[in-house]
């Protein structure tokens, strides 16, 4: 792969060679990679190249949910047979220095203009604090003390997470392309101007270019950007899907001969036991992950501190399971895509199982052209209006005249959005929360930074970006597989599937299945998280364990780790038994 943008580069060279050196087309058999009949391409490529801190993981089949005692009575986790496509993961939990990079590089670009984004980026370091506890110097030194920067991060909730995977796509393609030679490094990005994969795909980032392209066999153009089609750029980076996670976490393929399993496993390694039960090693007897073994010990005896950790630990300790991954049960519990629904296991497909779609496209210009990208913030209007809501519910009785002044000021704003978004205005609404961010930074109320804190939370998009939007029923319209853009709560949750359906009044009123807050805390933002943590009891180690979490929230129990889909054969490296 490194060696790829040569291969490229040097496509024309081979061609004026000689002619019968170009591969024809079984389809057409004309030639590619040949000016003379227009130079459509066919680039070299071997095999996706591996991430940083990534490993590869085979898919298969494994018996999803359950495999143990349900002692909290759930039943929300049954036992089914699925198929898991290979994909790649992170071998450990991402770490507290990683996060600090993040930051780093957030503050670097964004913060001059827009210091809500870098505090969007900050973790919630409160999340120590207990009542009858004293972990207040964990508030201080956990996230920025080097004695802890590879510990996995804490206090980050799942947006966070989905942004800084994100964010890590954009940083490993630029350094893809700057390792290619055609990006110069470039320190000095800044609001807009900063490289984005996407915005670079569509011919909308330019800074730091060191080489106008590639040569492009088209006869009436000299060079291009690279595309997608020359395998040369990663596919992004994202959290894994519960399947995906629980999958890997089990690591089946260390107990598989051929298509035979020779045992479920319980927990990421063999046995139903919790300790190094290898009497050969100089660590029998050690417990073999991150939990709580018992009613108030959480780290053993002085002299023997059997799991050698009060709170979190180093992300490279214990034992790797049989993919390599690390701490897959204890240290942190981790953050998945999905969306939580108690009924996840008898609805969702057999194949890739996943409950969370929302499908987005690129917003176009009249033409078919893509637009420009985005130069601005933009914001959930629903999530600061139910934001505001909690905020004045909370302030009553307690706040002074200024206070509630401004309070009401705000909230009258964020209606007045609210019903332009609903009116399909959505730059007026975007105008009218950016005028309220304004308003508010001009007083000098405490609660100011309180408010602004809100609103930073509920950013949606950043500049340097491109624009996304859901799609559209009427673009829809004799598609079979899916109409609307928002499959969330899609036969668990949609008016549909609610004992009301009968009562089209009801739909209106936007309380279907789940009364989130009165009745339930299941919404189509609570989110899944797997895995036991460190103040956690071993039933939770186990990797077919699901609980879940607004996805707004962090605790100082919940992590993640990145995945990325694997493009191609299965197998790894281009094998196969057939080709």
């Amino acid at each position: 792969m490194k060696n790829l943008l040569h291969f490229i580069l040097g496509v024309a060279f081979i061609g004026s060679i000689s002619s019968c050196s170009h591969e024809t087309s079984t389809s057409t058999g004309w030639s590619y990679n040949d000016e003379k009949n227009g130079g459509f391409e066919k680039t070299p490529f071997m095999d996706q190249e591996t991430g940083p801190g990534l490993v590869f993981i085979e898919g298969g089949a494994f018996t999803m949910g359950q495999v143990y005692d349900d002692v909290m009575f759930d039943w929300t986790n049954n036992s089914r047979k699925v198929t898991v496509s290979s994909f790649y993961m992170d071998e450990t939990e991402v770490t507290n220095f990683h996060w600090l990079e993040y930051l780093y590089w957030t503050m670097r670009v964004y913060g001059a203009d827009y210091p809500e984004i870098y505090a969007k980026a900050l973790p919630d370091t409160l999340v120590w604090r207990e009542k009858l506890a004293y972990n207040e110097p964990m508030t201080e030194y956990y996230l920025r003390h080097p004695a802890y920067r590879d510990y996995p991060v804490v206090g980050v909730n799942w947006l966070q997470a989905n942004d800084f995977c994100a964010w890590r796509s954009d940083r490993v393609n630029e350094l893809i392309l700057i390792r290619e030679g055609l990006f110069e490094w470039f320190p000095n990005q800044i609001n807009e101007d900063h490289f984005s994969t996407d915005a670079y795909l569509a011919g909308q980032y330019e800074s730091g270019k060191r080489e106008d392209g590639v040569t492009d066999m088209d006869p009436n153009k000299e060079t291009r950007n690279i595309r997608m089609e020359d395998g040369v750029l990663l596919p992004r980076y994202r959290l894994p899907t519960e399947a995906e996670w629980e999958y890997a976490a089990y690591s089946l393929i260390g107990n598989t001969y051929e298509e035979l399993i020779s045992g479920q496993k319980i927990f990421p390694w063999n046995g139903n036991y919790l300790r190094n039960d290898n009497y050969k090693n100089a660590f029998y007897g050690d417990l073999m992950a991150n939990f709580v073994r018992g009613r108030g010990d959480y780290m053993g005896v002085a002299g023997h501190l059997n799991d050698g950790a009060d709170i979190t630990n180093d992300v490279y300790s214990y034992w790797p399971n049989d993919f390599g991954l690390y701490n897959m049960a204890g240290n942190v519990s981790e953050w998945v895509m999905d969306v939580y629904r108690p009924t996840s296991s008898e609805d969702v497909d057999e194949f890739r199982p996943f409950r969370g779609n929302v499908y987005e496209t690129k917003v176009l210009n009249p033409d078919g052209s893509i637009a420009q990208k985005s130069d601005q913030i933009d914001y959930d209007v629903a999530g600061i209006k139910d934001y505001m809501a909690k905020f004045d519910r909370t302030m009553q009785g307690r706040s002074t005249p200024e206070e509630a002044s401004l309070i009401a000021n705000v909230t009258t704003a964020v209606d007045d959005a609210d019903i332009l978004i609903k009116e399909d205005k959505g730059e007026a609404a975007n105008q009218k929360i950016k005028e309220t961010v304004e308003l508010i930074k001009g007083t000098e109320l405490t609660i100011s930074a309180m408010i602004l804190k809100g609103f930073s939370e509920n950013i949606t998009e950043t500049p340097g970006n491109l624009r996304m939007r859901n799609v559209s029923i009427e673009e829809n319209i004799d598609r079979r597989n899916y109409r609307e853009a928002d499959n969330i709560d899609y036969e668990d949750g949609d008016f549909a599937s609610s004992i009301y359906y009968q009562d089209p009044s009801y739909e209106e009123k936007g309380n279907r299945m789940y009364d989130w807050g009165k009745t339930t805390l299941i919404s189509d933002r609570a989110r899944v998280y797997k895995g036991g943590a460190w103040d956690d009891r071993a039933f939770y180690i186990q990797p077919s364990t699901r609980r879940f979490l607004d996805e707004r929230e962090a605790t100082a129990t919940i992590g993640f780790r990145c995945a990325m889909t694997r493009v191609g054969s299965p197998t790894g490296f281009g094998a196969g038994k057939r080709k």
